[in-house]
């Protein structure tokens, strides 16, 4: 996929100039996102990849800031994810009814992740599922239970850690002190007066990926898609479909058996024909609004 004309950051030091050079690029509409994705898919045609890219660019600046904590540089944060996007672009199937945000956020976190564990391999921070899950949830895990403090962890709070991560209670002593080794967060990243310290580059408190989509107008049609898609179902259907796929946390299949007086497998058999036929019915009406 050709990448000529994409705005580039070198340093960190530019970050500002190339936020504010990627904020010129218009956001697109359903109608014209879905045609530049088909001539894309279709007929491999640069100048839409080229639209498409740029025009989630803001995306994946909002995603890389979130994994400003690791300590490497946010320039290449950014790079990787938009290593990603590209992806994303690449892939994306625009018959199956979503917008390519909701698509391409999967691949540009996918893409930083590898980049942020490739980055740490020099203290061997693991690579199994598990490993990435810890090492990636510890700080927002930590984050619910006020234990940020550098140090070692309560015995109760590495229990409670190991449990909500399903990750062994040696695991999280030793991925905690991986992450934090000895040096205080108010330590200088350089030695010189007046370098900022760790402290400064932890995960920021800006709202989650997930909410400024939330914010958007662009999911608010979404949800509105979703909801007009709902009315293909029945009342029964309606309400497992929201209990497992909407709600946070979802229900369990034995709490929606105990509600509806049947078999978990029954409420599994629910789920997956309701939501066969919310997708059906989201497809639909994206080609027809096309």
């Amino acid at each position: 996929m050709a990448q000529s004309n994409l705005p580039t950051l070198t340093s960190d030091s530019g970050l500002s100039r190339y936020l504010q050079e990627i904020r010129r690029f218009p956001m697109l509409e359903p109608d014209e996102e879905f045609m530049l994705a088909k001539r894309y898919k279709e007929h491999e045609d640069p100048e839409a990849a080229q639209k498409l890219i740029t025009s989630h660019l803001r995306l994946v600046a909002k995603i890389a800031m979130g994994y400003r904590g690791y300590g490497l540089p946010i320039s290449e944060v950014i790079s990787e994810g938009n290593v990603g996007l590209m992806q994303a672009v690449k892939r994306f199937e625009p018959d199956k009814g979503f917008r390519l945000a909701t698509y391409a956020m999967w691949w540009i976190r996918a893409s930083i992740q590898e980049y942020v564990l490739r980055s740490w391999s020099l203290v061997k921070i693991g690579t199994t599922a598990a490993q990435k899950r810890l090492f990636f949830n510890l700080r927002k895990v930590k984050g619910q239970l006020a234990a940020l403090e550098d140090g070692a962890l309560h015995p109760d709070q590495i229990k409670q850690i190991a449990t909500t991560l399903s990750v062994s209670e040696d695991e999280v002593v030793s991925m905690n002190e991986r992450l934090t080794g000895d040096a205080s967060l108010n330590a200088p990243m350089r030695s010189d007066e007046g370098a900022s310290q760790w402290q400064d580059w932890l995960v920021d408190e800006a709202p989650s990926q997930e909410k400024v989509l939330g914010d958007s107008q662009e999911f608010d049609e979404r949800m509105q898609l979703l909801k007009d898609a709902m009315n293909v179902l029945n009342e029964r259907e309606q309400k497992i479909f929201e209990a497992r796929r909407l709600k946070e946390p979802p229900l369990t299949l034995e709490e929606l058996a105990q509600e509806f007086d049947v078999s978990r497998e029954r409420i599994r058999q629910i789920e997956v024909r309701a939501f066969e036929k919310v997708q059906a019915e989201v497809k639909r009406a994206m080609l027809e609004n096309a």
